[in-house]
């Protein structure tokens, strides 16, 4: 049995607001967490700066941190998805 270790997350952005911060969706009957639409929005604006060669020292940072908040929820939803799949109630339907 392999045992599942989550990515280490060691510190939020200064501008990540913990209230709101991720939504969760339901697909195919399974829970998907996802950055809220104003953090997406925000790291869509810290693409386009990457693209454009103007992120700040800070800015950096910032988008280092949400890159690893990605693959945090990335693992989370990957594990409650292969949880779902290897549950005997998902082999039955």
């Amino acid at each position: 049995m392999t045992i599942l270790v989550p990515p280490s997350l060691q510190s939020l952005p200064t501008s990540l607001s913990i209230e709101g911060a991720v939504s969760i969706v339901i697909e195919e009957g399974i829970p998907i967490f996802r950055a809220s639409q104003i953090i997406q929005h925000r790291i869509e604006t810290l693409l386009q700066k990457q693209a454009e060669d103007t992120l700040t020292p800070e800015e950096i940072a910032e988008f280092d941190r949400y890159e690893e908040i990605d693959d945090y929820l990335g693992f989370v939803n990957r594990t409650i998805r292969n949880l779902y799949l290897a549950s005997p109630s998902a082999k039955s339907e």
